[in-house]
């Protein structure tokens, strides 16, 4: 599975997990350069609070792109610190399970 922006990777895994129909990246995946804290949070009943991200790329900040529950509930543990992307703010991010299909949009 991979997540562009304008072509440019921001994660890419093999092992991503599926939870609500968010692929959640493992944290090593990632592009660490581009991802820089937000201080944004929210909370999920079930999954408990989550941190976000703002992504950078080609000098555009997309706001909360991407998040992650640091600290997640008992319930939620198998994806504690994996990085998922909120479509509706990220706008041009893309998952594509092959690389040929890397702008097919899947909102």
């Amino acid at each position: 599975m991979k997540a562009t922006l304008n072509g440019i990777v921001l994660a890419e895994s093999g092992n991503t997990t599926v939870v609500e129909g968010n692929h959640y990246f493992p944290p090593g995946s990632i592009k660490k350069d581009l991802f820089k804290p937000s201080s944004t949070t929210t909370h999920c009943p079930w999954k408990g609070n989550a941190s976000y991200y703002n992504v950078e790329v080609d000098g555009n900040t997309i706001k909360d792109a991407a998040w992650y529950y640091p600290n997640a509930s008992e319930k939620a543990k198998n994806i504690e610190n994996y990085v998922a992307f909120y479509k509706v703010r990220s706008g041009d991010v893309r998952e594509s399970s092959h690389p040929h299909l890397t702008n097919h949009r899947t909102r």
